[in-house]
């Protein structure tokens, strides 16, 4: 009796100390899709210098949250880099010869205008650059790179903080 009593807990012991599931967590959950929208609708430069980092993550990064970013799918990954390559347009067709053509506060708040587009088509550029590390390529260079130069403008923004901002959306 008392063998079969220590067998009894022994497999108890063994049984115990066994995982609950063989099951692996996932990495994350599948990514939504992510539409494709007009600089207009997701441009980030009115309003006051600061808040440049909030409002881009905002507009791309956040909606990712919580989600494998393996799992981007192709359409979404090109809309990051189409809304990208127009905050880039902005950038160089408009707020330059602008900033160029203003004097004074009016100059003032466009540069803080563009810096903030410089941090939501840098936050683009490095979320597309990290879903494609996700998904498989060799990015980690440019990731870096593309990440200093935002941690550069963020700074800028920051620095510039409560000052007046302007878009040229």
């Amino acid at each position: 009796m008392r063998s079969q009593i220590f067998a009894f807990f022994s497999v108890v012991a063994l049984v115990a100390g066994l995982p609950m599931s063989t099951v692996k967590p996932r990495a994350g959950t599948a990514c939504a899709p992510f539409a494709l929208l007009d600089y207009s609708a997701f441009q980030i430069s009115d309003g006051t210098a600061g808040t440049a980092q909030t409002q881009a993550n905002a507009a791309f990064p956040d909606h990712f949250t919580g989600c494998d970013l393996s799992t981007v799918d192709a359409t979404s990954l090109q809309n990051i880099q189409t809304m990208r390559e127009a905050a880039e347009s902005a950038e160089t067709d408009d707020f330059n010869p602008q900033i160029a053509a203003a004097t004074g506060a009016a100059a003032t708040a466009l540069q803080n205008g563009k810096i903030k587009n410089k941090v939501l088509k840098l936050t683009a550029e490095v979320l597309g650059l990290q879903i494609q590390a996700a998904q498989g390529a060799d990015k980690a260079s440019d990731i870096a790179t593309e990440q200093k130069k935002l941690t550069t403008n963020i700074g800028l923004d920051t620095k510039a903080a409560g000052q007046p901002s302007q878009g040229v959306a």
